[in-house]
């Protein structure tokens, strides 16, 4: 069975810190499954005002932001810049 994922906005150049590089190495994990989930407007575990804040950024062209959780518990966050024109996965910690 095929997932297809429609996005929901252009994500740019993509780029990872080394940090969570670091992660997804140690958690045996793909940064694709994020990222995938990122531009389909799936924003992980954010909070209901940051939520809210990702509809209104996606009609009105400002900076999207999600949260997710690796299988051994790192938090990465993934930033879409407003003009997007670059998508960055980092870690809380290199923000």
């Amino acid at each position: 069975m095929e997932t297809t994922t429609t996005a929901k906005f252009d994500m740019g150049l993509v780029y990872a810190t080394p940090g969570a590089l670091e992660a997804f190495e140690t958690a045996d994990e793909s940064s694709l499954v994020y990222l995938m989930r990122h531009v389909s407007g799936d924003w992980g575990t954010v909070c209901e005002e940051d939520r809210a804040a990702n509809e209104f950024s996606l009609e009105n062209g400002l900076r999207l932001f999600s949260v997710y959780h690796l299988v051994d518990g790192t938090k990465i966050w993934i930033i879409t810049e407003a003009d997007r024109s670059v998508t960055t996965i980092l870690l809380p910690s290199e923000y």
